[in-house]
């Protein structure tokens, strides 16, 4: 226990006495150390907890300096003040004005009786301290003990249990994208709220470091977990006294340890699940009821899934020898973070990556609900990879091939790329250079850029192809009569030597009409491609 005012009053071989009715809550004041000083400005010489002693050799008479000097002791952070009385000392009983300041300042004033030396209360708060020391030390130890011998039963929650039961913290263990594995506590199903910026503050670092903080008037301290890789975090919920304190490394450890025995015995789960995706893959045409049954019996019950490819390591870096082995170790240590992530595990390696390098593609099915693009940022950072359209179970790996051809757009912008149908022309103009693009799209519609009605030319040859070639669907989107807009259209392919039935002239169009019209270059409101611009002149 901490050695408080009131224990050293309680001592009968010092025979302290105190110089006024000090309230009980300020004689619980805990002693950090034991000092004597008689300079009349201590304050810079004291850091905080300290029992003062003086026999006040400089001590001021007047009440206003008593003020000053009490109140220099108590800024100082002095728990609490002691006057040394006797025969040849300055005083033979504790000052009035003295008395006064330390009451109206709230710190405790005491005396040290004549008989008593200084030296014997230094050595008392010493010895005292020293038996916290060893008290935290015992309770440490025993606390360690209790862990250990926990460690060596089934699972992470008996090491919590006893944790909490030794140390009145509660302790829960999630996994690196907050959700709970094992608590000390039955009841508790959740981690609680306020802990969620905590936690995925710590596990957006990895392994780098802990954090802590005070929410609702509760301590929160988050500790990573794992020996190389993130492998979960250790969430507690109270204030450890020292001697816990000293105990969290031992059991961040332990923890560790469990979760990668846990990580080792999953590997033949996870092969298990790596093959029935093969399965699911190989087949050129499986029935839709075959291909649903595979994922539930994993526990993947989404309607719709998707496919989601991840390159994870430059193939330059991985071209042969140890750098191909470790490219290929780092490919399936990044898969199996990711199938610890994904709901249903459905995650594999395949033999080989971009130009044959030995890391590998990891391939992955994932329910269309889940934010792919959170668990790519925490599990494989800035590595290419591709999200492919969400499908009907039976035909992912329609979805995977999609998601497999978007790598390079991925590598190039340096972002997960996503196949979406209402992005694709946005996905393909954004490839390209500014420059490069308008200058293709001027080299295209130059001609009817010359034209006197160049550019009703444009907007009405732009508004036919996205609606599809449809002519009464292109006269009331302009408002003009539908042979005006054949009129017009004629007079374009005249112009620019194009024809709209050759399809290698019409994606041409498509192209240049998409670029001039906000594909690459400015956009209108909330991100949407610019509308086209009014005719110049009426309709016929």
């Amino acid at each position: 226990m901490p050695l408080r005012i009131s224990d050293l009053l309680a001592r009968s071989d010092l025979a302290l006495s105190v110089t006024y009715d000090v309230p009980p809550r300020l004689l619980d004041r805990t002693i950090e150390a034991a000092t004597v000083s008689d300079l009349p400005v201590p304050g810079k010489w004291l850091q905080g907890g300290e029992l003062l002693m003086t026999i006040g050799l400089l001590l001021p008479s007047d009440p206003a300096a008593c003020r000053a000097y009490v109140r220099e002791v108590t800024e100082g952070g002095a728990a609490c003040l002691a006057l040394g009385l006797g025969q040849g000392l300055p005083y033979q009983e504790a000052p009035a004005p003295l008395v006064a300041a330390a009451e109206e300042a709230g710190l405790p004033l005491l005396t040290v009786p004549d008989e008593v030396p200084f030296i014997a209360v230094t050595k008392a708060v010493f010895d005292a301290r020293a038996d916290e020391q060893r008290e935290v030390l015992h309770r440490a130890f025993a606390t360690q003990r209790r862990l250990t011998a926990a460690a060596a039963g089934d699972g992470l929650r008996p090491m919590l249990a006893e944790w909490t039961a030794a140390t009145g913290v509660g302790a829960a263990v999630l996994d690196p994208l907050g959700r709970l594995l094992a608590t000390g506590d039955r009841a508790q199903h959740t981690p609680p709220p306020q802990a969620r910026d905590l936690v995925e503050r710590v596990a957006a670092r990895g392994l780098r470091g802990s954090a802590s903080s005070t929410a609702g008037g509760q301590q929160l301290e988050v500790q990573p977990l794992g020996a190389r890789r993130l492998r979960g975090l250790l969430l507690l919920t109270g204030r450890p006294d020292d001697a816990a304190r000293s105990v969290v490394p031992g059991l961040v450890s332990l923890l560790s340890l469990e979760l990668e025995r846990r990580h080792l015995r999953d590997e033949p789960e996870r092969r298990r699940r790596s093959a029935l995706l093969s399965e699911l893959l190989a087949a050129e045409d499986p029935a839709a009821d075959r291909a649903r049954d595979m994922l539930h019996s994993v526990g993947l019950t989404a309607e719709r899934v998707r496919g989601v490819v991840v390159e994870p390591e430059d193939g330059r870096e991985a071209a042969n020898g140890a750098a191909g082995e470790a490219a290929a170790a780092a490919a399936q240590e990044m898969a199996a973070d990711l199938a610890l992530a994904i709901p249903g595990g459905l995650v594999r390696v395949t033999g080989t990556g971009p130009g044959g390098t030995p890391g590998g593609l990891i391939e992955a099915v994932v329910g269309e609900d889940l934010d792919v693009r959170d668990v790519l940022a925490r599990f494989a950072p800035h590595r290419p990879a591709g999200i492919g359209p969400a499908t009907a179970p039976e035909v992912v790996r329609v979805s995977l091939r999609q998601a497999a051809g978007l790598l390079a757009v991925s590598r190039s912008a340096g972002a997960p790329a996503e196949a979406r149908q209402s992005q694709a022309s946005r996905l393909l103009l954004d490839l390209g250079d500014r420059r490069t693009l308008h200058g293709y799209a001027d080299s295209v519609l130059g001609p009817l850029d010359l034209a006197d009605n160049g550019e009703e030319l444009i907007a009405t040859l732009a508004a036919w192809l996205e609606t599809g070639g449809a002519w009464d669907a292109t006269s009331r989107r302009l408002g003009v009569h539908r042979h005006t807009v054949r009129n017009r259209l004629d007079k374009a392919m005249d112009l620019t030597g194009r024809r709209l039935d050759d399809p290698d002239d019409r994606f041409d169009l498509w192209l240049a009409t998409r670029i001039r019209r906000g594909g690459a270059a400015t956009t209108g409101t909330g991100g949407r491609p610019a509308p086209p611009p009014p005719p110049t002149r009426p309709g016929r």
